[in-house]
């Protein structure tokens, strides 16, 4: 962009929250970085705030504008709002193509300069993205909508990736005492941080019984940290009791403890605290990435297993990889082919973990590389502008 003499550069982005706690969160860390790392003036448009607040205490769930920080927050009711030209951001960003009000859309061709109109899409390895990463759509007002992909090549948008993230992260993991102090306020004991510990995020579907059942007769000591919420009928059944943060039991190898839900910086903690991650959707996912640690990616669901599709396509190109991650990986997402053996498919990940920590190291460099999206998307909006 280039602003007038002591004019703030303006951007609205609107979030619809489909995934819980994946759109949300990647909209606030993006809101955030735009805000701290660039000086953007950003309001951010949510339309569920309870999401929104369990990432970020800060958040009210009853006031329609509120400000977290210096980012302006709306809570977006419905698609009947009346703008003016002068309420139209410079950079104006739809999350995952979610219909900004009309309203809205009829006021940005009213404004003089046009504001640069973003789609900001999901993250995928698929070799298509490339081709469709910045691309242009005529719209019916006489404005221009360009596509921006997230990515994990240097034809696309990169991911998120705040300043300093990467020295952070080395200084905490090599803090063995922060980190026992960051989880014993959950509740972890001296003897479970010398334990093969493991954060699990994922969607109900996800087989965690059956992955219980695998972890109690491990030969290896178990910890097993959920958020509140989460895998709750697995949960419950392995605790025998309430699956409320605080609650814990033991059972052979396995121990599990339900953490509350934790603001974003601290899951950035957990997820580097941990010895193995499972994710799920977006924002985790890209964080586990960060983190430095062997994960799992349980996908998003949707019709007819295309997300199957989407879920190799990250496997084939994803680097830091063995055989035994790929077949757990498909076992997880319900896409493994033949019949599964959880007794037999765990000791196998498990004796990899190492191999794979340290081949991360590579992948973060080769993200690294691609840049920030967030300093990706304004150096092409500057372009377009």
């Amino acid at each position: 962009m280039h602003p007038k003499e002591h004019q703030t550069t303006s951007l609205a982005l609107f979030c619809k929250v489909v995934d819980n706690y994946g759109d949300i969160g990647i909209c606030w860390r993006l809101t955030r970085q735009l805000e701290q790392e660039h000086g953007i003036a950003v309001t951010l448009w949510v339309d569920d705030l309870r999401s929104f607040q369990r990432i970020c205490p800060e958040v009210a769930i009853d006031r329609e504008t509120q400000q977290i920080g210096s980012v302006t927050v709306r809570h977006w009711r419905d698609q009947n709002g009346v703008f003016a030209a002068s309420d139209v951001a410079d950079i104006v960003i739809e999350f995952f193509a979610c219909d900004i009000p009309p309203g809205y859309i009829a006021a940005m061709a009213e404004r003089t300069p046009r504001p640069v109109w973003l789609n900001l899409e999901g993250h995928s390895a698929e070799e298509w993205v490339e081709g469709c990463h910045t691309l242009s759509s005529p719209h019916q007002s006489s404005l221009t909508k360009y596509f921006f992909f997230p990515g994990f090549t240097g034809k696309t948008g990169g991911l998120l990736l705040e300043s300093g993230l990467q020295q952070q992260r080395q200084a905490y993991q090599q803090d063995q005492a922060e980190m026992a102090a960051f989880l014993g306020q959950f509740g972890v004991t001296p003897a479970e941080m010398a334990s093969l510990k493991v954060s699990l995020f994922c969607y109900p579907q996800a087989p965690v019984s059956a992955l219980f059942d695998a972890w109690q007769s491990s030969g290896t000591a178990i910890t097993c940290l959920v958020p509140e919420g989460v895998a709750v009928d697995a949960v419950q059944a392995f605790l025998g009791q309430v699956a409320k943060a605080g609650a814990s039991a033991s059972r052979d190898a396995l121990t599990v403890r339900v953490l509350p839900f934790i603001p974003q910086p601290d899951y950035d903690k957990l997820l580097w605290a941990c010895d193995l991650n499972f994710v799920r959707g977006e924002d985790s996912f890209v964080r586990a990435q960060w983190a430095g640690k062997p994960f799992v990616w349980h996908i998003y669901p949707q019709d007819k297993d295309l997300h199957h599709v989407k879920l190799n396509a990250f496997l084939q190109r994803y680097s830091a990889k063995t055989e035994s991650l790929v077949e757990f990986s498909l076992a997880w997402n319900a896409a493994a082919k033949t019949a599964i053996d959880w007794a037999a498919l765990w000791p196998s990940f498990e004796a990899d973990l190492q191999k794979i920590a340290d081949m991360s190291v590579d992948w973060q460099l080769q993200l690294s590389a691609n840049g920030d999206l967030t300093a990706n998307l304004l150096k092409f909006a500057e372009t377009v502008q």
